[in-house]
């Protein structure tokens, strides 16, 4: 049975505030469309509020992960000392990493000097990092239905 036009209105009128009030909480607005699965990335020890804030969304995929046009998006906020809080819409829950840094020029690619990274830079599950690129298996994490928050802490060239 299809609901009639007043009972659709009242519906709309009770669905959209309930999906868009995590929006007016953080603030910021949600990369993509709504959908049922939120990711919310926290991102610490920002230092200025220079730049835009990147973060690259990955699949479960070696083959895929730091690699051009591996991940399955990209997407940037300006930069808000000492967090910068970003969100993304995710088709459904999964298995994903997540990579963050700070592109200071905002040039929209993470500038890298002789000894590495020349910008703030981290990944989901916050890994020791020393001369190395993370694993997948020690930055992937588990997105569920609903709302997912992690927190990648910056580390500063």
């Amino acid at each position: 049975m299809k609901p009639d036009r007043k009972t659709a209105v009242v519906l709309a009128a009770i669905v959209v505030p309930a999906t868009l009030a995590p929006l007016a909480a953080s603030g910021q607005p949600c990369e993509g469309a709504p959908t049922a699965t939120r990711l919310n990335v926290v991102v610490e020890g920002v230092r200025s509020d220079k730049g835009l804030m990147t973060s690259s969304l990955y699949p479960d995929d070696r083959s895929q992960f730091l690699v051009t046009n591996g991940a399955l998006k990209v997407w940037r906020v300006p930069a808000k000392a000492p967090v910068t809080t970003m969100c993304m819409w995710l088709k459904g829950a999964g298995t994903f990493a997540v990579a963050v840094y700070q592109d200071l020029n905002a040039n929209h690619r993470l500038d890298i000097g002789a000894l590495g990274p020349t910008e703030p830079y981290g990944f989901s599950n916050n890994p020791r990092i020393f001369l190395s690129k993370p694993s997948l298996d020690s930055v992937k994490f588990q997105a569920g239905a609903g709302e997912t928050t992690i927190h990648v802490r910056l580390h500063n060239p």
